[in-house]
């Protein structure tokens, strides 16, 4: 009997959005679900007082593959929102990426060659050593200033532990750039739609089924019967009752409020860098899309440790788990109606960007192969 579905697409975020648009216009049936209530996953929008929140931290757009943005472009018009996002420690600003904004904050120095002698001079103390942890790489890499007030505590918050029990390889390199551009991304494609992620989506989404409010393990039996092919975007450790263990991962929490101000911080993003300060960083939404009006919203983001039950954001890619992931890695590719994409089918962290590849580049295959 032919099944109602030719695919089941557990996960209505960004990679089983572009999926089903793509298995949609090549003539296929496709029925989405979720367990969360909405679509969208991890870059839904919520519109508040007019202004679109990220519910789920903040979202911006970029990549340097045109082809990745002319696809979204279909389905989205996106503003020009430059990632500048501010640091403050204590009650001194710095500009992000490190610049020379954040040098001559830092020490005065106003030429490139000036920020490099600075640079050079701090972290000369630390040079031809073997880093042992994360603390002795920040520091190799950029001295004491910049690691002390714009490295260190951001890093342990968002870890929940002390740099010096951080395996080194976390930090492979800081970007130092010696220009006064603020812009956080090098890539030359950037932006954040206008209508808000969520409608973007919806228009991925069109022509599929979706069903919200639905776990795909409270009756796996029952929907895997509904199609002949499941695209899985949850965790994959999960998918296999976690036999081997589960995986680690880094979860967040979200406060957000309205405020009847018209602006709180006068930019999108501010980290937080002190370890005393509980968030890692402040989102002032409007600002995302240069928004006016008299109210204001903005969220704080709070690093937590994930637990089974919690939203988990952020893969721990450290040796064990990778070695974990692997064997997982190995039972799915023996899988033959199941394929696994996302970044917690995966277990990798992917932006936006490569998400969409990914995900571009599965449905190519699985139709060319007419599976």
């Amino acid at each position: 009997m032919r099944k109602p579905y030719d695919y089941l697409i557990v996960g209505a975020g960004l990679f089983g959005a572009v999926f089903a648009r793509e298995a949609t216009d090549a003539g296929k049936k496709c029925l989405v679900i979720d367990r969360r209530p909405h679509i969208a996953g991890n870059i839904y929008t919520e519109n508040v007082e007019g202004i679109e929140v990220h519910r789920y931290g903040a979202h911006i757009f970029h990549t340097s593959d045109r082809a990745v943005w002319d696809y979204l472009s279909r389905f989205a018009t996106f503003n020009r929102f430059t990632n500048a996002p501010l640091a403050r420690y204590r009650d001194e600003l710095y500009h992000l990426p490190f610049n020379m904004n954040t040098f001559h904050a830092l020490w005065g120095v106003k030429t490139p060659a000036e920020a490099k002698k600075k640079i050079d001079e701090a972290r000369a103390p630390y040079a031809g050593r073997e880093p042992r942890n994360l603390e002795e790489q920040a520091l190799a890499l950029v001295g004491e200033d910049i690691y002390t007030k714009l490295v260190k505590g951001y890093t342990e918050k968002q870890w929940g532990r002390p740099c010096s029990e951080l395996p080194a390889f976390i930090i492979k390199r800081l970007p130092l750039r010696f220009t006064f551009d603020n812009n956080y991304f090098s890539d030359p494609l950037q932006g954040i739609p206008e209508e808000g992620y969520t409608a973007m989506v919806a228009r991925l989404l069109e022509g599929s089924d979706v069903r919200l409010s639905t776990d795909y393990f409270s009756d796996r039996e029952a929907l895997g019967e509904e199609a002949d092919r499941v695209i899985f975007t949850g965790r994959i450790d999960e998918y296999y009752g976690a036999g081997f263990g589960r995986l680690a991962y880094r979860s967040l929490r979200f406060e957000t409020e309205t405020l009847d101000i018209p602006d709180l911080q006068g930019n999108a993003v501010v980290n937080y860098t002190e370890r005393e300060v509980p968030y890692t960083r402040i989102i002032e939404h409007k600002h995302f899309t240069f928004g006016g009006g008299d109210k204001t919203v903005v969220t704080r983001e709070y690093p937590a440790a994930w637990r089974e039950g919690d939203e988990p954001y952020y893969p721990v890619n450290d040796e064990e788990n990778n070695a974990l992931y692997a064997r997982y890695a190995a039972l799915a590719e023996k899988e033959d109606k199941v394929v696994f994409g996302g970044r917690l089918g995966l277990y990798r962290y992917l932006d936006m960007d490569k998400i969409v590849s990914e995900a571009l580049s599965l449905s190519r295959r699985l139709l060319s192969e007419g599976t």
